[in-house]
């Protein structure tokens, strides 16, 4: 499996990278897990507009899912359309949010290029690839995943606070890709996102082989995050999240 970070920005794009959106591959099929705002044009210097086989979304709000609506147009209205519908596993209610977004009536809506299949706790088949999802911490109906193929698992967080969840679907995974959206200070909201040193002790809790730091918000520094990072117990290697970066593991 090849996992490729497209977007790790985290609550809207920074400079450096879009908002969330990453690419797994295996056996020639290509997920994404999130398409959050920036990313479908970052996503074109790694595959083709059109080669996306399925889409999971983690939750509604945009920094996670909004570039389906640029993703739509590309698909409906392309030089050779009509596309075959890509199947977007979301939140039940995503087709007629994201038709809203998008100024369209809730038929059909974006159902012209997508196939919308609500998502609920539990494991399923997608293409090659076995997914889990699990409702993690967050104000909004949120999904952390669990993506495995070829005996190697990805655990993503999604945007959650601390979570036993979350611990679970990372269980033994040999990467995990976890929020870090807070800087540790006093009187940080519960149920809403993760410090570097909380991402760290989910890690250690699950036992992952390494850790990716993500969803980073512009306005932090980073290495302040690396730093909260090394004090929260986990003994494997760990690093923020870089637009671009390819981890293989085959």
């Amino acid at each position: 499996m090849k996992v490729t970070i497209v977007g790790c920005s985290g609550s809207y794009p920074g400079p450096d990278s879009p908002a969330s959106c990453y690419l797994l591959e295996t056996e020639g099929f290509r997920l994404l897990l999130d398409l959050g705002s920036g990313s479908l044009g970052a996503l074109q210097r790694h595959i083709g507009l059109y080669d996306v086989d399925a889409i999971c979304l983690s939750h509604l709000h945009a920094d996670h899912c909004l570039d389906i609506c640029g993703y739509h147009v590309a698909r409906t209205y392309g030089p050779e359309a009509p596309y075959p519908a890509v199947p977007v596993y979301a939140p039940a209610d995503a087709p007629t949010r994201l038709s809203a977004a998008y100024g369209m009536p809730d038929e059909p809506g974006l159902e012209t290029a997508f196939d919308f299949v609500p998502l609920e706790p539990g494991s399923f088949e997608i293409g090659p690839f076995t997914l889990t999802a699990g409702l993690v911490n967050h104000p909004v109906e949120a999904y952390g995943f669990r993506v495995a193929a070829g005996g190697k698992a990805v655990a993503y967080s999604g945007d959650t606070g601390e979570c036993d969840e979350l611990v679970k679907l990372a269980a033994g995974a040999d990467l995990l890709l976890c929020e870090a959206s807070f800087i540790e200070q006093p009187g940080l909201p519960t149920d809403l996102h993760l410090t570097g040193r909380q991402a760290a002790e989910h890690a250690a809790k699950a036992g992952v082989g390494r850790l990716v730091l993500t969803h980073l918000v512009p306005w932090n520094n980073q290495a302040t995050v690396l730093d909260d990072a090394s004090r929260g117990g986990y003994d494997g290697p760990f690093e923020l999240a870089r637009s671009g970066a390819v981890y293989d593991l085959a």
